[in-house]
């Protein structure tokens, strides 16, 4: 079997798993969601992250922001504001066309208000050549900031939170369809991002993470690059965060939207198990990180948070490299690294390369 058979082999029963996962195991339909819904942080984080070598402790504010949107948009297009705050959203359940509509056109407008934000962010923070430590500790002040101004927002709930219009029974499982929508979303951001680091883009964020002060030499405008690449993460993550609202069913704006200490950090941690600055290790690194998550909630009640702090610790003093930093200096040959015999005889006698 060639690499191409191989591949379309695997990309076929990952397809294939997928589809059927919510039918299979159909009493983990919200948590299967939420898998796909982590896999997503990691691989915009990476964007920006990993492949561009900018450490982002503030990506989870254009998530909350999608949350918000949607919900406003979804709550004004067929509710009265004032009575939907005053019975805190136990109003009449819409019917499936309008929860559609009004989901749909807040996940849309989510992603617009997302890129404008996130384009301005860039212009004061990418754009006036914030990098290091000091670009990581700027956005995470973003995230602080942006759940203390929705916890004081009394349009949005403040920090009463904000409760999602109810699910239509007439549609459905609720966990499959939004186990479904972000598959797809996920999806649409694979091939996206195969697409781009595949090209002139993929050359130009790694030229970044090298050395920027030499790829700026080389006549690659940096600024453009790093903008774009914000903006694309600050997309998909609100049209995530749109559906994600509503897949939990209420907006709290520390502990949901901006939830910069789990969500935020978890992100991190799961494109650096996976393997930040590749394609699929953050993907990897997402699967393995969120079933482990599970397992510590589920059977190490009153420890759980003891574990997860002690798999961050391992994460960051075992896989500095990641796990598919792990297999390809292990197996080189099977990531496309060819291995001269010389080399292996010569370190195979101790003479070294």
């Amino acid at each position: 079997m060639n690499s191409a058979e191989r591949n379309a082999t695997i990309y076929g029963a990952i397809l294939i798993a997928s589809l059927a996962a919510p039918w299979v195991l159909p009493a983990y339909q919200t948590q299967l969601a939420f898998l796909w819904i982590m896999v997503l942080f990691a691989l915009t984080w990476d964007l920006v992250g990993g492949q561009m070598g900018y450490t982002s402790f503030g990506n989870i504010v254009f998530f909350g922001i999608g949350m918000y949107v949607t919900a406003v948009i979804q709550r004004n297009l067929h509710f009265d504001i004032k009575e939907y705050v005053h019975v805190a959203g136990a109003v009449d359940t819409l019917q499936p066309g309008e929860y559609l509509s009004g989901l749909f056109l807040g996940m849309g407008a989510s992603a617009i208000v997302a890129v404008i934000i996130g384009a301005v962010l860039g212009l004061c923070i990418l754009a006036m050549g914030m990098r290091g430590q000091y670009f990581g500790i700027c956005t995470l002040g973003l995230g602080v900031a942006a759940g203390e101004i929705a916890s004081g927002w009394d349009y949005i709930g403040a920090g009463s939170g904000m409760v999602a219009p109810v699910f239509p029974e007439r549609l459905g499982e609720r966990g499959a369809f939004f186990y479904y929508i972000f598959f797809i979303l996920t999806v649409i951001l694979f091939l996206t991002l195969k697409w781009l680091y595949a090209g002139r883009f993929g050359l130009a964020i790694n030229a970044i993470r090298d050395d920027e002060d030499k790829a700026e030499a080389m006549g690659i405008r940096t600024t453009r690059y790093k903008m774009t690449a914000w903006c694309i993460s600050a997309l998909f993550l609100a049209v995530a965060g749109g559906a994600a609202g509503h897949l939990v069913g209420f907006i709290d704006p520390t502990e949901v939207a901006f939830a910069g200490a789990t969500f935020g950090v978890w992100m991190i941690l799961m494109a650096i198990l996976g393997g930040k600055g590749t394609l699929w290790g953050p993907v990897v690194g997402a699967v393995i990180f969120y079933i482990t998550q599970e397992v510590f909630w589920t059977y190490l009640f009153g420890w759980q948070r003891v574990a997860m702090g002690a798999l961050i610790v391992g994460i960051v003093v075992f896989f500095p490299q990641g796990i598919m930093g792990w297999m390809r200096e292990r197996w080189p040959e099977r990531f496309g690294h060819r291995v001269e015999e010389s080399t292996l005889s010569s370190s195979a006698e101790g003479g070294g390369p």
